[in-house]
C-alpha cells in the first residue's frame, strides 16, 4: 500500500492528482452519461479527465525536473527552496512548485465548460496553498515574518478560494452546476475543525449532498433524471483529495449506487434550501440542444492583459453563453458556446495572442452516450469534415462550414494523436480528413488508421494548402455516398493550384535563384517562384502567373501581417485583367504565410 502523506506537501499534491485522474478514469463513462447540461453532447467526464490528465503530468515534470538536478546520490543537496527528503539527499519540489504547476497544467490543458471552472478552481487552491507554502519554508528558515497555517486551515482556505475564484470566472452562475457543489464543499469545509484528512472528508460529504439536490434546483436535471455531471466530475476529485490524506476514499461504493437511486426516485423533486428549480433558454426538457442554443463550442489559450480580457468578457458575453474565462498573470482560458464561431474567436485576437483554438460543432450526433433517465444512445452524424487550418480566421471560416478544426500555428504542427482526438470530436460514422499542409500527410495517415481501428470510416484527401481544403469543403454534400464525396472534394482540391507570399527567414538557395534574409518570395505549388522586394507587387507576379494557366475563381487568405491595401489591388488586377474571373478573400489571422492563394 502507497504511504499516505501526513502532511499539505508537495508530495501530498503529486499523490491527490494521481488519485483524481484514476477516479475520473473510472467514473468517466458514467459522468459522459449524465451530461444534459448546459449542452447534452456526453463529454464531460472525459474533458475532466483531460484537465485533470495535464495537471498531473504537469506536477510530475516538476518532480522529475528535481530529480534530474539532485540525482540520487548520498552525497545530493537539493536545490534552494526544495524539500529535502533527509538521508537520501533527493530534492523534492516545494509545496509552491507543486501546486502551481497542477494549477497551470490544468489551465492549459482544461477542455469543455467543466474542465475549465475545475482549472479555475485548482487555480483557486494554489494561490492559497503557494502563499501558504512560502510563508511556511520562509518561517522554518528565517524563524520570523509570516506565520504558516496550519495543514487543516490551509485546505479549508484553498476551498474557499477555489469555490469563490471559479464563481467569479463564470459570466453567469447557474445554481445546480458544479459551481454549487464546490461551494457546499468549501462551507462544509469551513465549519470543520481538525486536520487536512478531516477537512477533505468534510468537504467531500458538504459536496455529496448538494450533488443530490442539484435536480431540485436545475430542471434539465430533474427532467434526464439525473444529478450534474461537473458536479459528480468534482466530487471524484474531492473524494481523492481525502484518499490522499486518510488511505481511503470515501465514497467507495457509494456513489454510484446513491446516483441511481436517484435516476430512478425523482418524481415531485422540489427545490431545495429556498433555491428556486432553473430552467435553461435553449435547452429542451431532454437535455438537447434547443433550437435557439449556440450552434458551435470555442476554446482557446488566450496571451492577454488583464484589462484586454475584461473587455474580450463583455464582448463574448454578448455573442454567446456559457462564457468562462479562467486564469490571470498573462496567460487565460477562454471557453463560449457561440453561433458565430468567427467572431468569437476575431474577439481574442483583438485582445491578444489566442492560440491552441478548438472549435465544436454541436451538431444533432453530437452527444455520444444514452442518458441516464435509460433513454437511446444518441446516433452519431454520418458524415462529418476534419481540417488542420494555419490561422485563427481559417479556423472560424473552416467551423461555419460544418468542419471540426485542428489549428497548426507556426512552427508547431499538430501531432496525430490531436487529429485523433478531433475524428472524436466529430463524432461521426463516416469522416473527411484534410490535412491541408504536405509535411502532415504522413501524420494525418496515422491518425486516419488510429480512428479506423476504432470504427469510425475515414478517407484521407492529401490537400497540401488550406485554399485546397477551402475548394474541397466547397463541393461537400454529406447525403451523398460516402465514396462520391470524397471523389468530389478530392477532384476540387486537385483542382486547386495553391501559392503563398512570406518573408525569407535566412539566405537560401532557391528555384527562383538567391534569396536573402527579408527578401519578398512567392512560392507556386510549394516551390519559390518569385523573389522581390515588395509584397503586393510580389503577390501580383505570383497570381499572373498562375491564372497564365487558366482559372475562374481566385481565393485569397489573408494573414495579420498582410498589407491592408493588397486584397483591393489583386481584386482590381483580376477584374481589369482576367474575364470571367471571380474572386474572394478572406481573413487568416496569424497564420505564418503573408498570403495564401488559391486557383480553380
Amino acid at each position: 500500500m502507497p504511504q499516505v502523506p501526513q502532511t499539505l506537501d508537495a508530495l501530498a499534491v503529486r499523490t491527490w492528482c494521481g488519485l483524481a485522474l484514476e477516479a475520473l478514469g473510472r467514473a468517466r463513462e458514467e459522468i459522459d452519461a449524465i451530461n444534459v447540461y448546459p449542452v447534452a453532447d456526453g463529454d464531460t467526464g472525459t474533458n475532466l479527465y483531460l484537465t485533470v490528465e495535464s495537471a498531473a503530468a504537469a506536477v510530475e515534470a516538476v518532480f522529475a525536473g528535481y530529480e534530474t538536478v539532485t540525482g540520487t546520490g548520498p552525497t545530493g543537496s537539493a536545490p534552494t527552496g526544495a524539500v529535502s527528503t533527509g538521508g537520501t539527499g533527493i530534492g523534492l519540489p516545494t509545496l509552491a512548485d507543486a501546486v502551481r504547476a497542477m494549477a497551470h497544467g490544468a489551465l492549459i490543458g482544461a477542455r469543455g465548460n467543466s474542465g475549465t471552472i475545475l482549472a479555475q478552481l485548482l487555480r483557486g487552491m494554489a494561490q492559497v496553498l503557494a502563499a501558504d507554502g512560502e510563508a511556511g519554508s520562509e518561517t522554518a528558515c528565517e524563524a520570523e515574518g509570516e506565520t504558516a497555517h496550519t495543514d487543516g486551515q490551509a485546505l479549508r482556505l484553498a476551498l474557499r478560494q477555489a469555490a469563490d475564484s471559479a464563481r467569479e470566472a463564470v459570466a453567469h452562475p447557474v445554481e445546480g452546476t458544479v459551481l454549487t457543489v464546490a461551494a457546499a464543499a468549501a462551507e462544509a469545509a469551513t465549519g470543520t475543525e481538525g486536520d487536512c484528512g478531516t477537512v477533505a472528508c468534510a468537504a467531500y460529504e458538504g459536496a455529496r449532498a448538494a450533488l443530490m439536490a442539484t435536480p431540485g434546483q436545475l430542471a434539465v436535471l430533474e427532467r434526464a433524471g439525473v444529478v450534474d455531471a461537473g458536479g459528480r466530475g468534482l466530487l471524484a476529485v474531492l473524494a481523492a483529495l481525502a484518499e490522499t490524506f486518510t488511505g481511503e476514499s470515501p465514497g467507495a461504493g457509494r456513489v454510484a449506487g446513491e446516483v441511481d437511486t436517484r435516476v430512478n426516485g425523482m418524481d415531485g423533486v422540489s427545490g431545495v434550501d429556498g433555491v428556486d428549480r432553473v430552467d435553461v433558454n435553449g435547452v429542451c426538457v431532454d437535455g438537447r440542444p434547443g433550437e435557439d442554443s449556440p450552434a458551435f463550442e470555442v476554446t482557446y489559450l488566450l496571451e492577454a492583459e488583464d484589462a484586454d480580457v475584461a473587455r474580450l468578457r463583455a464582448r463574448l458575453d454578448r455573442l454567446g453563453n456559457s462564457l468562462v474565462v479562467v486564469g490571470g498573470d498573462g496567460l487565460w482560458n477562454v471557453h463560449v458556446h457561440a453561433d458565430d464561431a468567427g467572431a468569437a474567436v476575431e474577439a481574442g485576437v483583438e485582445a491578444g495572442r489566442p492560440y491552441r483554438i478548438r472549435i465544436t460543432h454541436f451538431g444533432l450526433g453530437d452527444a455520444h452516450t444514452a442518458g441516464a433517465a435509460g433513454r437511446p444512445p444518441r446516433e452519431r452524424a454520418q458524415r462529418a469534415v476534419v481540417a488542420v487550418v494555419p490561422g485563427e480566421g481559417l479556423a472560424g471560416l473552416y467551423a461555419e462550414a460544418g468542419a471540426t478544426t485542428v489549428l497548426a500555428r507556426p512552427g508547431e504542427p499538430p501531432a496525430s494523436g490531436e487529429l485523433v482526438e478531433a475524428v472524436r470530436r466529430a463524432h461521426a460514422r463516416e469522416v473527411v480528413l484534410l490535412p491541408n499542409d504536405a509535411d502532415l500527410r504522413h501524420t494525418a495517415a496515422a491518425a486516419a488508421e488510429q480512428a479506423r481501428t476504432e470504427g469510425v470510416r475515414v478517407a484521407l484527401i492529401p490537400t497540401r494548402s488550406a485554399v485546397q481544403g477551402i475548394a474541397a469543403l466547397a463541393v461537400h454534400e454529406p447525403e451523398r455516398r460516402f465514396d462520391e464525396d470524397v471523389v468530389a472534394m478530392t477532384s476540387a482540391a486537385g483542382a486547386t493550384r495553391y501559392a503563398e507570399v512570406a518573408v525569407a527567414e535566412r539566405q537560401s538557395w532557391t528555384m527562383a535563384g538567391i534569396c536573402q534574409a527579408g527578401d519578398v518570395l512567392g512560392l507556386i505549388d510549394g516551390d519559390v517562384a518569385v523573389i522581390g522586394s515588395d509584397i503586393t507587387a510580389t503577390a501580383e507576379t505570383v497570381l499572373d502567373r498562375m491564372l497564365a494557366a487558366g482559372g475562374e475563381m481566385v481565393t485569397l487568405v489573408l494573414g495579420d501581417e498582410a498589407p491592408g491595401s493588397i486584397a483591393a489591388h489583386l481584386e482590381a488586377r483580376v477584374r481589369e485583367s482576367y474575364l470571367a474571373v471571380d474572386t474572394v478573400a478572406y481573413r487568416g489571422g496569424r497564420q505564418g504565410a503573408l498570403l495564401l492563394i488559391g486557383v480553380e
